[in-house]
């Protein structure tokens, strides 16, 4: 923690300040989490110590619930493990993930003597919990989990008061960082990370959170100079100011006050209608963006049943009724583009998933910031289906912008960015094969194409990008 400093922000609270000059790609500090569980829906799949997904893992023996991927894993989890592990075979089964994550934090807290982590800048102590901001509804399930919590607690263990128990459920209510896999493509669970949670959110940040290798990094996004304040987002930028600022004050209890939500930055690109001649009428936009919203609820629902060939029906028919009113930039458009190129890439429809991808890309590069993980990640799948579909010059470049990108959001050690680099060099080499002799490069690639089946995407999900922090919708 030797480049941030903890420090009182007038009309901010605490908040974290560069310490020293800092340049993009930068890691101001990493971060082990103090607990951390796998969620529910993926006990069976991901392993409990380092977070990674296996299609073979081992199971405990004792409480047949958590799972690793080699005894090394499992001998490196076992401190963690120990007190949940005779807590769930007394029970017979296992609580939901914040139960077990406030039982991970509070065992930690009892074999320590305190909730301070060697090196973290605050103690579990000193983090928020909003429990004064809960409305009735999240009440009710405070007091649901207090229940289940107390329920499964051992009576061995050293017990905690009631309201030590709730600060602590509520501290994971808003604090909750969501780890990714070993890909960083799907959220996988929830951990505590103490000095994560002392940095401020913006809409426009100068950092961002990525986990790797078992820590949260948080790295810069460009130039910090010594005395700035440090800051992420805690929520997507491809939405207009007023629905960000909504949800920042329902799910983490504040008023975002920055240039981009006060100025409205970028608002008129986001809801963008077609500039011409004939430019559309208000009546004609308001219709075509709720016909947008019906279509994305259908398309969620035809996604969740696996129903793909539906989606591809609805997202077209939506593109023909918004391409004639809706601006490049539109988020309406852009969503349906997003969903469309995934599926169609899915569905092997390569050639025409490009070309929506492309265009996806385009619109969000007018959008997000020149480093946001999320462009970089959107650059690379769109990079990889040119590359697939013959478009080697376009899918080439993509894949370079990406790479660029990533090295700041993730670094050189992630695995996204090592398979990245891959991609990069091998579609390098048969960019140079296709300057040198174009018909020799397709006539290769037929034959390749032949042998192997491509399959860009895996299977769509409904599944949200891993985001900032984890919290109950």
């Amino acid at each position: 923690m030797e480049t941030v400093e903890l420090v009182s922000l007038p009309g901010r609270g605490r908040g974290l300040k560069a310490v020293k000059e800092q340049w993009a790609g930068d890691v101001l500090f990493a971060e082990r989490a103090y607990a951390a569980v796998v969620f529910d829906s993926l006990t069976h799949l991901v392993c409990h110590t380092c977070f990674k997904r296996h299609e073979k893992l081992h199971r405990c023996g004792q409480c047949k619930f958590a799972h690793y991927c080699d005894r090394t894993c499992q001998k490196d989890g076992w401190t963690h493990h120990k007190s949940e592990c005779s807590a769930i075979k007394k029970q017979g089964k296992a609580p939901n993930e914040n139960i077990r994550l406030a039982a991970q934090i509070l065992w930690r807290i009892e074999r320590e003597g305190g909730g301070l982590m060697e090196g973290s800048l605050v103690s579990i102590d000193e983090l928020q919990n909003h429990v004064e901001h809960f409305g009735d509804e999240e009440k009710k399930e405070l007091r649901i989990d207090l229940e289940s919590f107390l329920e499964f607690w051992p009576p061995n263990s050293k017990q905690f008061g009631m309201q030590y128990i709730s600060h602590i459920l509520g501290v994971i209510s808003c604090n909750g960082f969501t780890l990714s896999d070993q890909r960083g493509l799907q959220a996988v669970g929830v951990g505590i990370f103490p000095s994560l949670c002392m940095v401020n959110h913006d809409c426009w940040p100068n950092c961002s959170v990525i986990f790797n290798n078992g820590k949260i990094e948080l790295r810069a996004l460009g130039k910090i100079s010594p005395g700035e304040e440090l800051t992420v987002s805690y929520v997507d930028f491809l939405g207009v100011s007023e629905d960000r600022r909504q949800q920042l004050k329902k799910q983490y209890y504040f008023d975002c006050t920055c240039r981009h939500c006060q100025e409205g930055i970028k608002d008129d690109l986001k809801l963008a209608v077609k500039e011409g001649e004939e430019k559309p009428s208000q009546e004609k936009v308001d219709e075509v963006i709720q016909f947008s919203k019906d279509t994305l609820e259908k398309v969620d629902k035809a996604r969740s049943e696996g129903i793909y060939h539906e989606v591809v029906k609805l997202c077209r028919e939506c593109l023909e009724k918004q391409e004639p009113v809706l601006g490049n930039t539109n988020i309406y458009l852009l969503r349906i583009l997003s969903i469309l190129s995934e599926v169609l890439s899915y569905l092997q429809h390569i050639n025409e998933a490009a070309g929506y991808s492309k265009q996806m890309v385009e619109g969000y590069m007018k959008l997000y910031h020149p480093n946001n993980a999320q462009l970089g990640m959107a650059m690379m799948r769109a990079g990889v289906t040119h590359w697939h579909a013959g478009f080697i010059e376009v899918g080439h470049e993509m894949l370079c912008k990406a790479y660029a990108v990533l090295l700041v959001t993730h670094g050189p050690s992630h695995p996204i960015t090592k398979d990245l680099e891959a991609m990069r060099v091998q579609s390098e080499m048969e960019l140079r094969m296709f300057q040198q002799n174009e018909f020799m490069y397709y006539k290769m690639r037929e034959a390749a194409l032949q042998n192997q089946k491509i399959q860009v995407m895996p299977e769509p999900t409904n599944e949200v990008p891993p985001g900032i922090f984890q919290k109950k919708q």
